[in-house]
């Protein structure tokens, strides 16, 4: 679908290819999810070539940004379905050619689904490509940091529920499964690292913009403020992404090795129980043997004593272990 917006609208406007010429006054040309018409249709507007969902996945430098024909092309990574860890990834290519934006996507992350209500309310302001561009930059931004806050306050959560219940020594009832605890540690890391990499790839292409000359000189100027900005709250965010991959290694460090001492305590207990049950066994191994000449054999009270011995030989291991605290 390509959808335009016009300079001094408030509004995102339905192109259909096979229309008319491309309005004079449009300064961003979205395509979602685009047809080879649509494709075509903005190549030959603009006189540019627009690269191939392939080519949009290639992950080298020189495949993600460069310039050609007057025009600067930039492609990043974006979370998609944020809001359901862990989130996808999609690229997204940004053209900036004169005073217009393309954006070229085949995912609908949640910065775009909500720029139609923000245009309604903002989009008057907004007088060149640039300007969308930089405006989108910074809800992408902004998205990546609710990202990281709704992780990181899940991490503190999870942290707080097994230290806690290491620390007051909590029933086997209220201990949280350690389990869904590492699957819960593995969402948030892996969510972590995703957001982490869309910030990296947000930093290289603002980078490009405040380095390229294809941009009109009364725009460079501006263009370098707004990614200078910009770049301190990636910075800060890449910083915070580090520091929660750190916390995530510990918490998941000492969820294993939680997981480790249970499984050692049960295998401490199932030794202790064969140790305690080693006596008994023992005499009903020796009266159990088929010899004639058994003294106890044809006693009254052989039977009687034998499962008296058989107890007491029992109780006394157990007793010793559970006043040395293995019980």
């Amino acid at each position: 679908m390509l959808t335009i917006l016009r300079r001094g609208r408030r509004d995102l406007v339905s192109v259909d290819p096979a229309g008319p010429d491309l309005p004079s006054d449009a300064i961003w040309l979205d395509l979602h999810e685009p047809t080879p018409d649509e494709i075509a249709f903005v190549g030959r507007s603009l006189g540019i070539e627009l690269p191939t969902r392939e080519e949009m996945r290639e992950i080298e430098a020189s495949a993600r940004v460069y310039e050609e024909v007057g025009a600067l092309f930039l492609t990043a990574t974006m979370l998609v379905n944020s809001d359901r860890p862990p989130p996808a990834k999609s690229e997204i290519t940004f053209v900036l050619k004169d005073e217009r934006l393309v954006t070229q996507r085949y995912a609908d992350p949640q910065p775009f689904r909500s720029m139609s209500a923000r245009i309604e309310r903002h989009g008057a302001g907004l007088g060149s490509g640039l300007a969308v561009f930089f405006w989108l930059v910074d809800q992408i931004v902004a998205r990546a940091a609710d990202v990281l806050e709704r992780a990181s306050f899940d991490i503190d959560t999870l942290s707080g529920e097994i230290f806690g219940a290491a620390t007051n020594q909590a029933t086997r009832r209220e201990r949280p499964d350690l389990l869904e605890a590492i699957e819960r540690i593995g969402r948030n890391g892996d969510t972590a690292a995703r957001d982490r990499e869309c910030l990296l790839t947000l930093s290289r292409i603002l980078l490009a913009v405040a380095a390229t000359d294809s941009l009109p000189s009364p725009l460079r100027k501006e263009a370098r403020l707004r990614v200078k900005a910009i770049q301190r709250d990636i910075a800060s965010l890449s910083d915070h992404a580090t520091f929660l991959a750190s916390k995530i290694n510990l918490l998941l460090d000492a969820t294993l090795g939680m997981i480790n001492i249970e499984q050692t305590n049960i295998i401490k207990i199932f030794s202790v129980l064969s140790i305690v049950l080693l006596p008994p066994t023992l005499i009903a191994s020796i009266y159990g043997m088929n010899f004639d000449l058994i003294p106890e054999l044809h006693w009254t009270y052989g039977y009687p004593l034998s499962l008296v011995l058989m107890v007491l030989s029992a109780c006394v291991p157990f007793l010793y272990f559970r006043r040395r605290g293995w019980l």
